[in-house]
This record gives structure tokens, sequence and C-alpha cells, in this order.
């Protein structure tokens, strides 16, 4: 396996991934209500920690993404 295939495999990862967050985001943000309500009564919290619980969650899906796919395929896009 060379630098070139990697930096390939790295660069559609990146884009599934943005896929998927944009989706995701989306999603939270559209049904946020419903979902919030729906989530409080499975894991008996109160709804305003599970809005906060799906920040979290977004903001550590985003930051796996820049750490794992885009920062090393920009790194090996910078070597070749």
């Amino acid at each position: 396996m060379n630098i070139e295939s990697i930096r390939e495999f790295l660069g559609w990862c990146t884009v599934i991934n943005l896929g998927i967050f944009i989706v995701t985001t989306i999603k939270i943000l559209a049904i946020r209500d419903w979902a919030s309500k729906i989530h409080a009564k499975m894991f008996k919290i109160d709804e305003e920690s599970v809005r906060q619980i799906y920040f979290q969650f977004i903001a550590a899906y985003k930051i796996a993404i820049i750490v794992f796919n885009l920062a090393p395929y920009i790194a090996l896009t910078l070597m070749a």
C-alpha cells in the first residue's frame, strides 16, 4: 500500500464522515424536542441534560473527524 492510496482512502473517509456528521446534525436540530423527550424518559434525566449531551456528541464527532481523517489527509497531501 503506497502513500497515494492511503491519502485517497483518508479523503473518502473524510467525505463519508462529514456527510454522516451533517445529516446527524440536521436531524438532531430538526427533531430536538421530540428526541429529547424520548431520551429523557429512557434514561431518566432532564431534557436540558439530553440537549447538552447532543451538543457534546456533535462536538466530539467533529473533533474525531478532524483528528483521524482530515489532518492525516492534509499531511499526506502536503507530503506528496
